[in-house]
This record gives C-alpha cells, structure tokens and sequence, in this order.
C-alpha cells in the first residue's frame, strides 16, 4: 500500500519527471483524475466486506434461541467483534502510513474466511466470541487499507470518492440482513458457511486492486501531493480530530442501537416474527446507504463543516418522535433519521484527513475503527439496559443521544 504521510516516500517513487508540454497536460490531467474503476471496486469490495460483518448481529436472533443467550451476552459478541476490529485498525493505518503492506487487504479477507468458517460450526458461546474476534481482525485490515485506496484513486474528489466508497459499506450492510434472513435463518446456524463465498470473491476483488497500487499507486501519491491542504495548526488539528471522535461517537452508537437492536424493538414492540422484523432493519439499511452516497459529492460543493451541521442539527427531531410513533411512521422515521445522519459521514472522514494531511490511515483507522469500537462498548452497554429496563425504554433513553452532534460548534471553519 502506498504511504500517506508527507515525511515518507512510497516504494517505487521516482524523482519527478519534467514538467509535461502543453500538449500532455490534458493527458496527465486525465491520468490523475477520479478513477471509477478503482474507487467502484473499492466500493464493491467494501459491499461484500460488510455484507459479512452485517451477517452476524442479523442473526443474533437465531443465536439467542440456539444457545438461550440473554441481551447481555448478545452485547458482548458485538463487543468483542467491534473491539477487535477497533484496537487493531488505528495502529494498522499509523504503521502502513510509514510502512506501506501492499498485500494486507486480501490477506485480511482470508482472516474473515475462516472467521466465518469458525462461526458456522461454533458449538458453544466461548466458540461464537472467538469466531467473531476472528472476522473483527479482518475487518480490522480491510476499512483504513481500503479508505486509502479509494482517496489514492479519488483525482481530489476526496468526499466524492469516500462516500463512493462508504455506501459500499452501507449496502452491503443492508444487504446482509437480507442474506441472512433467506440463507442462514431457514438453514440454521451452518448456513452461515455460504458467506465464505462473499469472502472468497471480496479476496479476488483486493488481489486485484493490490495489483493497481503496486503498479500506479506511487505516481497517484506524488500528483494527490500537489492537491494536499496545508491542514491545521496542531492545536487545532488535535481539536478538530477530537470533534469529529466525538461525531463519529454519536453516529456510531445510535446506529448501532438499529443495526444490533432493532428487529429486538419491533418484534417486542410490534409483534412482528424475525423475517419481518429483517424486512424493517433493510430498509434503514438501505436508507443510510442512499444518505452517504449523496453526502459526499454535497460536502465537496458546500463544505464539510455544511454538511456536518445539517445532518446532526435535522435528525434531533426524528430520534425523539421516533419511540412514540406507530409502525408504519416508526419505517418512515426509520428513513429520515439513516438519510439524514448518514450524510455526514464522508464529510467527517475528509474533513479529518484534510485538518492532518500525511496520516490517511491512522485517520481512517480512528473514524472507521476507534469509534467503531468504542461504539461496540455501547452496544454492550445497551444490551445490559435492555435486560434491565426493557429495549422500547432502551430506545427512548436514546433518543437524545443525537444532541451530541452540537459539538459541530468546536469544529474549526478553515477545512470545512
């Protein structure tokens, strides 16, 4: 993988040629400009990565009644899959700034295959945490790896090419449920064992994206170096980086409430059976998918910092009517608050990496994996208060989570 920072030289860069004649210029333009082949790719890799990752908390359901697991003990299978995956994806991304490890994405992905192999046979609960540590680890390689090479092939549509890129993820993890609910719910647990197809084909979608960085990703590097931002001072850098942690904060663990906890509210809630409770989790699914997508060219236009206020300022008033809504209003509201929240995650990936140009992984790998993680505590948490209080209260707690978003106040105005 090529190297970020502006202190280390990717492998294989060479002096800079001669400036082209004016005759070329278009050409080399052209050359380093958005490359859709390699950010779609990206994007469809990121698609199957976390059709996978969304396979495990849709069957959380069916695990429950296999192993008579309680909300706790299902909080902490979504703990140890997001910790492991959090821990490990910073320190990936500081060390492959410096060191770059070309042929660590599709090595990962093998990580996940037998993560979910491990899963599918899983006798006990010790055997499901170990199963779900195991495909965190590959998640854990795959998002800052995969984030770098969607901003190498971006030609400086840094928000265009991230939220291409995202709302990969974001289908996938719509998709997923879906999966979930035709293969694995009618089969049973082995069922899970046909993911490791996903796995297989996201393994040759990286192959062959490692093979473009190792041929193209050090030009691309040196022309994206002429479009770098000064960045922030590093005061506020650091303050900008804390902003959006906290950002990424209250989007991670209100998301979570609904892609760990929602078909439990509606089946409680509702009376509604797992497929259909499926069916309702999707289209949230979808809708954040659609949210991101249409964020990042926005941010691009108007402004990250535009983009940000937006989302966290509209979905307030969704969060708190969505606990007293009946259920066709909860799936409308279910839509507005995956659109508007959603928005926002391109703008606070690039607005990160432009306030500390030069550190693109461990950027990527705090907003994809610290927060992430630390989300995961919080589903733990949620878990334990669902057992105590009930899920419906459990969602009514929640729904002021979403005020965080004021501290868009502290962001500096220079990046956005």
């Amino acid at each position: 993988m090529t190297a970020s920072t502006a202190t280390t030289e990717p492998i294989g860069v060479h002096p800079p040629s001669p400036a082209p004649a004016a005759g070329t210029a278009a050409t080399a333009t052209a050359h380093h400009g958005f490359l859709l082949p390699i950010v779609g790719a990206a994007a469809i890799a990121h698609l199957l990565n976390d059709a996978i990752q969304a396979m495990l908390p849709a069957i959380f359901p069916l695990l429950k009644t296999n192993f008579t697991l309680s909300y706790a003990e299902i909080g902490l299978i979504a703990l140890v899959y997001q910790l492991t995956a959090s821990i490990l994806q910073p320190w990936i991304g500081l060390y492959t700034d410096k060191y770059p490890k070309p042929y660590l994405l599709p090595s990962g992905m093998c990580c996940t295959f037998i993560g979910i192999g491990v899963l599918a046979i899983a006798p006990n609960y010790a055997t499901l945490l170990l199963a779900a540590a195991i495909i965190g680890i590959g998640s854990a390689t795959f998002h800052p790896e995969a984030s770098r090479i969607a901003r190498l092939a971006s030609g400086g549509r840094f928000g265009t090419a991230q939220s291409t890129f995202q709302v990969g993820g974001n289908a996938g993890s719509a998709i997923g449920p879906l999966l979930a609910a035709a293969i694995i719910i009618p089969i049973g647990q082995k069922g899970a064992a046909w993911f490791m197809l996903v796995a297989a084909l996201a393994s040759v979608v990286l192959y062959r994206m490692t093979v473009w960085v190792i041929a193209h990703g050090a030009s691309r590097h040196m022309a994206l170096a002429k479009k770098h931002t000064a960045g922030l001072d590093k005061s506020l850098a650091v303050r900008a980086i804390v902003v959006i942690c906290i950002l990424m904060f209250t989007k991670f663990i209100y998301i979570a409430l609904f892609t760990n906890f929602f078909t439990f509210y509606l089946i409680e809630r509702f009376a509604l059976n797992v497929q259909q409770s499926q069916l309702f989790l999707f289209v949230f699914l979808a809708s954040v998918a659609i949210g991101t997508f249409a964020g990042g060219p926005v941010g691009d236009r108007i402004g990250r910092r535009a983009v940000i206020w937006t989302s966290f300022l509209g979905v307030i008033p969704f969060a708190l009517v969505l606990p007293h809504a009946n259920l066709f209003w909860t799936a409308a509201i279910s839509i507005g608050i995956g659109l508007v929240m959603s928005s926002a995650f391109a703008a606070m990936v690039v607005y990160a990496q432009e306030a500390a140009p030069g550190r693109v992984g461990m950027v990527s790998g705090l907003m994809f994996g610290l927060m992430f993680g630390i989300s995961g505590i919080g589903a733990a948490g949620l878990g334990l208060l669902a057992d105590m209080k009930g899920i419906i209260w459990v969602y009514q707690v929640m729904a002021w989570v979403p005020l965080l978003g004021m501290a868009t106040f502290w962001l500096p105005k220079k990046s956005s």
